[in-house]
């Protein structure tokens, strides 16, 4: 099995290259599986239904999202009918959607796609250390084959993360940091794990935003309305080649493609 993973897609300069070049990047790569963070895939915070929808329609089959998963209020109804939106399962109970899917892949195979949010320098959820071996433990029946997205600030806690799910899940992929790290790996017990997957946006930009923006703020600190920037994008993912039979990674390749739109 064969599942590439996204690094957060960022308004529309990130919707029009997977419209564009997703299809080409699924068959160059033999990819099974697509799962993207869409967290901030409309205007660069949130996501709606229509988004999610475009999504979908460039060959998108699970959409995981992160702390600007609320940015959009029309979500929250939305979350509860779409099943192939996954929100940090570390939120409280009763909070809508789902932390977490199982999915169909090819020939009878499934997949488990996990998200989680850190805490670190965020939100101050439930602890997504103990939440997902409690997901694990609702999944082993159903599948051996599992990814995780965490969604988090620092490089410690997503590598505190890695090593903590080694030899129990497929690969563990963060996101939120918008710049891919150069790390992607084979954990000691099999799992595949890369601290970032970066982001597929605008590549002249500070995190997808207009450069000059935030310079501005950093020097006057004053508040600044921020825009997405203009010119060429970029495509930022991984490609996880998993044993189907124990669930462990044999592969990761990362992704980082320049892009001309």
């Amino acid at each position: 099995m064969r599942v590439l993973v996204v690094g957060d897609v960022v308004g529309k300069p990130g919707r029009q290259v997977l419209a564009r070049e997703l299809g080409r990047i699924v068959e160059e790569y033999n990819v099974d599986f697509v799962i993207a963070n869409g967290e901030n895939a409309a205007g660069g915070n949130g996501i709606t239904r229509s988004v999610a929808e475009e999504m979908f329609d460039s060959g998108v089959d699970v959409i995981t999202m992160g702390n600007h998963v609320w940015d959009k209020k029309e979500l929250v109804d939305y979350i509860e009918t779409e099943p192939r939106i996954i929100r940090p399962a570390n939120y409280p109970p009763g909070t809508p959607g789902r932390g977490f899917g199982i999915f169909e892949v090819k020939d009878g195979e499934s997949l488990a796609v996990i998200n989680l949010a850190g805490r670190v320098f965020m939100e101050q959820l439930d602890c997504p250390f103990r939440c997902v071996k409690e997901i694990l433990r609702q999944t082993i029946n159903s599948t051996v084959n599992t990814i995780v997205d965490f969604h988090a600030e620092t490089t410690s806690e997503k590598g505190a993360m890695g090593y903590w799910l080694d030899g129990q899940v497929s690969a563990v992929c963060g996101t939120h940091t918008h710049v891919q790290t150069a790390d992607a790996k084979i954990l000691p017990k099999g799992t595949a794990f890369i601290t970032d997957l970066g982001m597929t946006g605008p590549a002249n930009s500070v995190l997808g935003i207009d450069p000059d923006l935030i310079v501005e703020k950093f020097v006057s600190h004053m508040p600044v309305r921020f825009q997405l920037a203009k010119g060429p994008s970029q495509f930022n993912g991984a490609v996880i080649e998993i044993n189907s039979v124990n669930g462990l990674s044999c592969s990761i390749e990362s992704i980082n493609l320049p892009i001309e739109v």
